[in-house]
């Protein structure tokens, strides 16, 4: 049984994501979507429990991804849960090399292999950070994230 682990702020959660998790749950037997907080990022639109709870919802057909939230290194979490290896998406080349560094050190400190898959082009241009933006100027955003998501930041943000 082959198990894989996809780290990431995920604030929030989006289309993109959406169809990273959806593609890999049918390659693998079994998907970990993991959160935690990125302190480079500012304050985050929705808590981390927040975020796991919309993730969930928005994955609750898929049966074979489970979502947790964590607050070590990744390649830690990665053992602890028995991953066979990580996950990352690619929306544009520029974030190849970031990745890869990234991809390169978790290997080289832990022996776990990173996976990059890239995103189809219908996603390609949607990321977290502009929708933060979006929702804190009171923007709709309802177009590039899951209904689950959409809903709880209209909840929070409404104005």
């Amino acid at each position: 049984m082959t198990k894989v682990l996809y780290p990431g702020s995920f604030d929030p959660f989006h289309h993109g994501h959406l169809e990273l998790v959806e593609t890999v749950a049918r390659l693998f037997d079994e998907v970990v979507v993991a959160v935690w907080h990125d302190p480079a990022k500012g304050t985050p639109l929705l808590s981390l429990d927040e975020r796991a709870a919309v993730i969930e919802e928005s994955l609750a057909d898929t049966a074979n991804v489970s979502v947790t939230h964590f607050a070590t290194l990744v390649v830690d979490l990665a053992d602890e849960l028995g991953a066979d290896m990580i996950i990352r998406g690619l929306r544009a080349p520029s974030d190849f090399e970031s990745e890869m560094a990234q991809a390169q050190m978790n290997r080289a400190i832990s022996g776990v292999h990173t996976l990059f898959v890239p995103a189809a082009p219908a996603n390609a241009y949607i990321a977290s950070k502009y929708i933060r933006e979006i929702v804190r100027l009171g923007g709709d955003v309802g177009s590039m994230v899951p209904d689950a998501v959409a809903k709880r930041l209209h909840e929070k943000y409404q104005r």
